[in-house]
């Protein structure tokens, strides 16, 4: 499915249930932003799943201005999970030659499928990053 046939899915949709480790498209994306904001002005239902992380507690309020809610909206809309207990919606990613020109991809966690997102450079990079950054908190050495 590409990105185009997934807008117009979301558009025709009278409830949507957006699991999202960031909020990305629902707050940085301009095309999701407008769609939104269009959707919510039809009264369409919108509910969240999403990690308590300070990123999308930053985002939460970037939500709530840009689609004008109040903090009783925003509590009914938005389920805040402990990190731990977002992992069941979390793909499986891999990030193929980390120390030369990355690439990194996604596919879905617990099922065969030939479905796979691979992501442009700059997310590649960032991907590794975090892995990297992440790698030598923990095991204390580089990758």
């Amino acid at each position: 499915m590409t990105l185009k046939q997934l807008i117009k899915l979301e558009n025709k949709a009278k409830e949507i249930w957006v699991v999202s480790p960031s909020l990305h498209y629902d707050v940085d994306n301009k095309d999701f932003n407008e769609l939104v904001s269009v959707n919510r002005g039809e009264k369409t239902k919108y509910r969240y799943i999403v990690p308590a992380t300070k990123e999308i507690e930053k985002n939460m309020k970037v939500y709530k201005k840009l689609y004008k809610l109040t903090s009783e909206e925003m509590g009914s809309n938005f389920l805040l999970l402990p990190v731990s207990e977002f992992n069941p919606f979390i793909t499986e990613s891999a990030i193929y030659n980390p120390n030369k020109e990355c690439i990194a991809c996604c596919a879905p966690a617990m099922e065969d499928t030939d479905d796979v997102i691979k992501f442009n450079a700059a997310t590649a990079k960032s991907m590794t990053k975090a892995f990297r950054t992440i790698w030598k908190r923990y095991k204390r050495t580089n990758p």
